[in-house]
């Protein structure tokens, strides 16, 4: 596997996409993504590796909760009023499912937060990230609470992101 040497890519996230590469490679899966507040971020960091097509498939960036039910089949009873929200388990556990079901991936993350610096509430504050990866029928999502400015909670959690893809496949 080639190395990555991209300037706009953070070395622990290089060196942790370096890890995922070969670890999808090795084991045949093909992975995608569904990202809210990281905006591609994710996505951009796997392509950056020659012959990501090998393993990588799809990229949702689904900023909006339009996007999130259109492209993802989220369920709309999610955004209610009296629903979980769109940073919750059971919306970025939604988005992995369904960049399973819009893809030929079987492997998938979800990322859905509040980078800030405003959108924050009492229940959840800035820099709160919920994050779901998906293998198959095996799904696992976990909450995170990042600090610092919005370019710190989002770096975090693409980082929190590729780790946990790494953990769900070892």
């Amino acid at each position: 596997m080639s190395d990555l040497s991209s300037r706009s890519i953070p070395a622990p996230v290089s060196s942790l996409v370096q890890r995922l590469a070969d670890k999808l490679l090795s084991k045949k899966l093909i992975m995608a993504t569904a990202e809210s507040c990281t905006g591609g971020w994710i996505s951009q960091s796997l392509t950056a590796v020659p012959g990501s097509s090998n393993w990588f498939d799809s990229g949702f960036i689904t900023y909006s909760n339009d996007a999130k039910q259109r492209l993802l089949n989220v369920p709309k009873s999610i955004f209610d009023v009296d629903g979980p929200g769109a940073v919750s388990e059971e919306a970025v556990l939604a988005m992995s499912r369904g960049a399973l079901e819009n893809s030929r991936a079987n492997v998938a993350v979800a990322v859905s937060g509040v980078a800030g610096p405003e959108g924050g509430s009492d229940e959840k504050p800035v820099g709160t990230v919920w994050i779901a990866w998906q293998w198959e029928d095996k799904s696992l999502a976990r909450c995170f609470h990042f600090s610092g400015d919005r370019e710190a909670v989002r770096l975090a959690s693409v980082i929190a992101a590729l780790e946990g893809s790494l953990l769900l496949i070892d």
